[in-house]
């Protein structure tokens, strides 16, 4: 049973760290595409026309809502940003999700505030796990090779 565990948890540490290497060359847009679960969040931010930055050199660090989090906004608000005429709302919304640099978890400290890429503020809180606002990251330090990005349940709006 012991060696079957260490087995098991050696075989995970390989592949962890194979697919850490392998994600340390893609971009941090790259990196979201090939995790399959930030389908709207690559949308909005081909929509927003980000891409080219987002794959710029960077580094950034980005608080990435699932597409369970787009999907828990009220109905028809994903697509009503998706509209060209809606640009700049969804601009403002996507680059708060952006702090300039390269954060990593064990840089946070309790009630931290971080300024973002739209201008407002994120407010870090470590009471009860760590809070990005009002959401929660649920996955955290996925590195890319121009920055670090943390998964969040829910879509943080600047005020």
């Amino acid at each position: 049973m012991f060696r079957k565990m260490m087995t098991t948890a050696a075989a995970t540490l390989f592949m962890t760290g194979a697919a850490f290497a392998g994600g340390q060359a893609k971009d941090i847009v790259d990196t979201a595409v090939g995790a399959g679960d930030f389908n709207t969040l690559v949308a909005a931010v081909q929509a927003a026309g980000l891409v080219d930055t987002l794959k710029g050199e960077g580094p950034f660090t980005v608080f990435a809502p699932t597409d369970a989090a787009f999907a828990a906004l009220p109905e028809g608000t994903v697509e009503e940003l998706l509209k060209p005429e809606n640009k700049d709302q969804l601009i403002s919304i996507l680059t708060y999700h952006v702090v300039p640099g390269k954060v990593m978890s064990t840089d946070l400290s309790d009630d931290m505030s971080a300024a973002t890429v739209q201008g407002g503020t994120i407010m870090i809180d470590l009471d009860k796990g760590v809070m990005v606002n009002d959401a929660s990251v649920v996955t955290a330090d996925i590195e890319a090779g121009n920055g670090v990005i943390h998964v969040i349940d829910k879509v943080i709006l600047p005020k």
